[in-house]
């Protein structure tokens, strides 16, 4: 069976839709979509699945979608609490403006950067202005970077039951790499997003508690998910490190502890170069802050060592291989 994709896999018309039936306005029709009867639950309905089509058309034109008439669309619009149709229109198009422009943004970065005329060298300036942002990202996120916090963050790690990392789309593979760094060191870590899809992130994140710390990690365009998993884990008492561009990320609200990386790219969406420095800083913070460390180094070191290539003299009898000429 297919898996149904996560917010931020989904295509960008998608995504525009689903931000908007989560905002005020689009939470105010899903209301009336359940609670409502006859002609209000249809409109309601109608409204949430075309939002970006509705407000490119009159009341006159709408009502002969839903098949109504224009004084039940404006009765409808005044149980909402607009004096009309049109205050109703323009209240969803500002709502989708807003939801529109970070889905949107990394193509409108693209199509700028597509107009920027050549340099002497025919090469965009663009490229080389991506390279600069990526160099002053990782110097603030360095210099930004509270390393005391950063090592009181790795001690709440290690005195976790268990340790688990959450990341939707490219997130998802820093998230990966976190839990299979913190594994030798952690009594026990669960890597949420894997495989499946959200449905079976959030059966592994049932059992989560007040033992037990998520590290979550949300950049722009944010998944919903991501939030909606880490406020279920903080609300079943689990302590919640978030690993996030900006203190207005909407991850924030949900977190414990705070951990900022820029992100800011010329074209694409969020760059993810700051984000991997902050969790080798993480891991190598966690390293230095356990006594038996060099035991489980050790340890570590001679679990893989045999999985190791080596082109010594000698080690082709051991492996059996013969030594070509």
């Amino acid at each position: 069976m297919d898996k149904a994709p996560t917010p931020a896999q989904q295509p960008a018309a998608m995504q525009v839709d689903t931000l908007f039936a989560s905002s005020a306005l689009g939470q105010r029709l899903q209301q009336l979509l359940t609670q409502g009867r006859g002609s209000d639950a249809v409109i309601a309905d109608f409204l949430l699945r075309n939002p970006v089509r509705a407000t490119a058309w009159g009341i006159e034109e709408l009502a002969g979608q839903v098949q109504t008439s224009t004084a039940t669309l404006s009765r409808f619009s005044r149980k909402l609490g607009f004096e009309g149709f049109a205050a109703l229109r323009a209240a969803m198009a500002e709502v989708l403006h807003k939801a529109m422009q970070p889905v949107f943004q990394p193509v409108e970065k693209l199509r700028g950067a597509l107009q920027r005329e050549p340099g002497v060298s025919g090469v965009n300036p663009v490229l080389a202005e991506s390279l600069q942002t990526t160099l002053s990202n990782l110097g603030s996120t360095a210099a930004g970077l509270d390393l005391g916090r950063l090592s009181t963050v790795a001690r709440r790690i290690l005195q976790a039951h268990t340790v688990y990392t959450l990341g939707f789309g490219l997130s998802g593979h820093l998230a990966a790499l976190l839990a299979y760094n913190l594994q030798p060191f952690c009594h026990q870590t669960v890597n949420v997003v894997e495989s499946g899809g959200t449905g079976a992130a959030a059966i592994r994140l049932m059992n989560i508690g007040p033992k037990d710390l998520l590290i979550a990690i949300a950049l722009p365009r944010y998944a919903s998910d991501a939030i909606t998993l880490s406020r279920y884990a903080r609300d079943r008492g689990a302590r919640i490190v978030a690993i996030t561009d900006s203190v207005a990320s909407p991850l924030v609200p949900w977190s414990h502890d705070v951990v900022l990386a820029a992100s800011t790219h010329p074209v694409l969406s969020s760059s993810y170069t700051s984000t991997l420095m902050v969790a080798e800083a993480l891991i190598t913070s966690l390293m230095l802050s356990g006594s038996n460390h060099v035991a489980q180094a050790t340890r570590l070191a001679e679990a893989v060592s045999s999985y190791l290539y080596s082109d010594r003299p000698g080690n082709e009898r051991r492996s059996g291989r013969k030594k070509t000429p």
